[in-house]
């Protein structure tokens, strides 16, 4: 089964790849505008109108695929999960690790919570002190 997800892999990098360059030859709409001025770029290697048809539709063939392998590629990744003990078949947050408990900040001139009084009311949070004043004015 490895073997399999290699292989969809590399026909993924593949594709992918060369949807980027069909999408980077393609001229976009407005480009047939400056050909109308005299500047000449209408004449490609297709032909004037040739070139849309024939790479928009090559563009389309490698995104199927692409996006074929991509759903091949979470298939696999979830099949030996569905049936694992502990919730496997479920989503990502019912798997999550509990987060540990970061420690407390210690702030200084404020009292640490263990030695506040338990009213089930919170404790207020003081004033910030005053920088003592330099004397020089």
């Amino acid at each position: 089964m490895q073997i399999w997800n290699t292989v969809i892999q590399a026909l993924q990098l593949l594709t992918a790849l060369t949807m980027i360059g069909l999408v980077l030859i393609q001229h976009g709409k407005g480009a047939d505008m400056g050909a109308s001025f005299g500047s000449g770029a209408s004449g490609s290697l297709f032909g004037a109108s040739g070139s849309a048809n024939f790479l928009s539709r090559s563009t389309a063939a490698c995104a199927a695929v692409f996006f074929a392998c991509t759903l091949a590629l979470a298939f696999s990744s979830n099949e030996g999960r569905a049936s694992a003990p502990l919730g496997g078949g479920g989503s990502v947050l019912d798997r999550a690790a509990p987060a540990a408990s970061a420690p407390a900040a210690v702030i200084p001139g404020v009292a640490p919570a263990a030695s506040l009084p338990q009213t089930g009311v919170p404790a207020a949070i003081p004033a910030p002190v005053a920088a003592p004043a330099s004397g020089t004015k």
